[in-house]
């Protein structure tokens, strides 16, 4: 029995793993990683060197030295700097991939709901009265405008 149970669970560990979902997550994992090394490599290679030329100074090299001695232990705020100035580069690429991509599936969403449209025209609601020539509703028996008596036909 227990071999069952070690059947049934390596299949359901098995069939969790090959899920869309699961894949998917996994491949954003490690575009995700090499996508936060190019924005490192932005900010630290490009954007820092430029910010250290208007402010004087390099981010990276930062610190504040708490007491005195070899062994004092040192704050290093300008690697925190740089990696605000990271999670807001990235912050705002997402942002601005997030955004385009989502245009474009209302873009595509539109042209499909158009082109449903065009393809299966909604029904009419209303009809003409022949006698008057007032729009009425199609399951009108009588003119709402003429009070005439409308054939079955019509």
């Amino acid at each position: 029995m227990s071999r069952e149970k070690g059947k049934g669970f390596i299949a359901e560990f098995k069939k969790f793993i090959m899920r869309g979902n699961v894949l998917d997550m996994a491949v954003g994992v490690i575009v995700g990683g090499a996508f936060t090394s190019i924005v490192t490599s932005l900010n630290q290679d490009i954007l820092t060197p430029i910010l250290a030329v208007f402010g004087g100074t390099d981010f990276g090299y930062l610190t504040v030295t708490l007491g005195s001695g070899e062994n004092a232990p040192v704050l290093c705020y300008g690697n925190f700097i740089t990696a605000v100035i990271n999670f807001l580069i990235t912050a705002l690429v997402i942002f601005c991939l997030i955004k385009g991509i989502n245009a474009v599936g209302d873009r595509v969403k539109r042209a499909e709901e158009k082109r449903a449209a065009e393809a299966n025209p909604p029904k009419p609601t209303t009809k003409k009265c022949p006698y008057c020539l007032s729009e009425i509703p199609i399951e009108a028996v009588r003119c709402a405008h003429c009070t005439s008596r409308l054939d079955e036909e019509d």
